[in-house]
């Protein structure tokens, strides 16, 4: 299916771009999270007619984030959670915990924007953590998981 960019997609392509993709992906996502149109004439002059508005509104999301992204680059997260005396956690961290960690020490940051490449967290200790706040601006945080007793 023929679309165009509303915004920037990873590895799709750029504002404005008229890329080919399944056509699933465009219509159960892409579409219904108002990242892109069907690249039919009309929507094509009516986005080029737009496309200054829509760079603006891009580029004020961009320089958010990134403002955020100072703020937020090198913190430590501390989250407590029971564990063991050899500092396995009974549970694990997930990417909710530390989404709502943040969110509590005034980011907001969804669970989804939080990247765990080894997957949930199950042993007590310091961990670094990605955290995508947009497509272009991504920072590591460090999460410090602490033991509780049982």
């Amino acid at each position: 299916m023929q679309i165009i960019l509303l915004e920037k997609v990873v590895n799709v392509g750029n504002l404005g771009d008229v890329v080919k993709v399944k056509d699933g992906y465009a219509r159960n996502f892409l579409i219904p999270q108002r990242m892109a149109r069907r690249a039919t004439a009309s929507a094509v002059a009516e986005f080029e007619v737009k496309r200054a508005e829509l760079e603006k509104a891009a580029a004020e999301k961009l320089a958010a984030s990134q403002a955020q992204g100072e703020k937020l680059g090198g913190m430590t997260i501390s989250i407590a959670q029971k564990a063991g005396v050899d500092g396995r956690l009974f549970g694990s961290v997930t990417n909710f915990d530390i989404a709502e960690a943040l969110t509590k020490a005034g980011f907001a940051v969804e669970k989804a924007q939080v990247r765990m490449p080894t997957g949930p967290l199950k042993t007590t200790g310091e961990h670094a953590v990605a955290v995508a706040l947009h497509t272009d601006v991504v920072v590591e945080i460090t999460i410090a998981v602490v033991g509780e007793a049982a």
